[in-house]
């Protein structure tokens, strides 16, 4: 069970790294680490569990943020409706966007950042994610609202790309034109 020990923070080399692509069939191994990505997300929102092991909640984990600079990432995550998106996917690519943009009220926090980043975090307001699961069968997700946020956030990372990274750095807290606020 991966726990926050496992998680590398912000500064490691991997979590600026581009991760490979998984090849298809996943290895053993690959599915391995593809199941502890999700099951880690679960457990952090599990208060018990959460609490016995000491696990930051999060709704998303990639695999170079376990120092495993490949191409997989995991989301459980509810949208407005409470309709639960809970996906753990090799190789997964944003195939469409929109122009429109939304962002978190709150703004974004990130699991392997411990330090806060105060600001608004620009990401498209739809999104259409193609990966695969862990037995290599094709998935295909159109996103909007948080689940959307959460897998660019989460695909970013595939990227050597930090939430931060989009953050207004003159005027962190100047809300983004024509975007979607999401939550408050």
């Amino acid at each position: 069970m991966l726990t926050m020990d496992d998680i590398i923070r912000d500064g490691h080399p991997t979590l600026r790294k581009t991760a490979v692509e998984v090849s298809l069939p996943a290895s053993d191994e690959d599915k391995k680490i593809l199941n502890e990505l999700l099951e880690y997300v679960q457990n952090s929102q599990n208060p018990d569990i959460s609490a016995k092991h000491g696990l930051r909640p999060g709704v998303g984990l990639a695999a170079p943020q376990i120092n495993v600079s490949k191409r997989m990432i995991a989301v459980h995550v509810t949208d407005e409706n409470d309709k639960l998106y809970s996906y753990a996917l090799i190789n997964p690519k944003i195939i469409s966007h929109s122009v429109e943009k939304s962002f978190l009220a709150s703004g974004e926090g990130c699991l392997s950042v411990d330090d806060p980043y105060p600001g608004y975090v620009p990401r498209h307001a739809r999104v259409t994610v193609k990966g695969y699961n862990v037995e290599g069968t094709e998935v295909k997700l159109r996103l909007k609202g948080l689940p959307a946020i959460v897998f660019q956030h989460e695909i970013d990372h595939l990227n050597g790309i930090m939430f931060y990274d989009h953050i207004d750095k003159s005027n962190p807290m100047k809300e983004p034109e024509n975007a979607i606020k999401i939550g408050r």
